[in-house]
């Protein structure tokens, strides 16, 4: 009596399955196809990817070649290249050495150029700022201390990254610019910095020894 009970029961799903397909087996099949094609499309979207990186690699590679080679002309346009088309990682770097070569033959241009990536947010705060600081380095000998104030100052504020470079820019240029307030402001702000690095330290006790001393009331 159970296994005709069995039989029939199994019976009964069978019945049921086959009308759930009748009904449903397009929706069934259309969701398969749609899985399908998304994990084919995952997997050539990866391979597409990873080919780009890989070709962007193999044109950086050339490009450091070139910069190494001293053929800076040559390295700079292909660091332009590479930040034309390779994917975000690598266009972010090529900018930085496309600029870093620029200087080689137009310090103007590639100060433009290190302007362009300090506005640009999308590649970070820390690389805006370093930006900032590779510009400024590039101006220190020409810029006056009013120009360069305003680019640097906000990274000399505590706990910024390059804190401690852009406070030695400023304290150069204001010693330059014959602004000894200034120039004592930026290097006690060096020296009251308990993680100011000892070569940068030794570099501004020298400077703050050249500047006449403050006088007594």
């Amino acid at each position: 009596m159970s296994e005709f009970i069995d039989e029939v029961d199994e019976e009964v799903r069978r019945e049921q399955l086959k009308k759930l397909w009748d009904r449903y087996s397009l929706l069934i099949i259309a969701v398969a196809v749609l899985i399908i094609a998304g994990v084919g499309g995952w997997r050539g979207y990866s391979y597409l990817e990873a080919k780009k990186a890989a070709e962007a690699g193999t044109a950086f590679n050339k490009a450091i070649e070139l910069s190494e080679q001293n053929k800076h002309a040559e390295a700079e346009k292909a660091f332009a290249e590479v930040a034309a088309t390779a994917p975000s990682g690598y266009r972010m770097l090529a900018r930085f050495h496309q600029a870093a070569e620029a200087a080689e033959r137009d310090k103007a241009a590639a100060v433009k150029l290190y302007d362009e990536l300090a506005a640009d947010r999308s590649i970070g705060a820390e690389q805006q700022s370093m930006a900032r600081l590779r510009a400024a380095g590039l101006l220190v000998d020409t810029a006056t201390y009013g120009d360069l104030k305003p680019r640097l100052e906000g990274e000399t504020a505590p706990g910024a990254p390059f804190r401690h470079a852009a406070r030695e820019l400023l304290a150069l240029s204001a010693w330059k610019a014959n602004d000894a307030a200034a120039a004592r402001q930026w290097l006690d702000m060096i020296s009251l910095d308990g993680e100011t690095p000892p070569g940068l330290r030794s570099r501004a006790e020298a400077l703050q020894a050249l500047l006449p001393a403050v006088a007594k009331s």
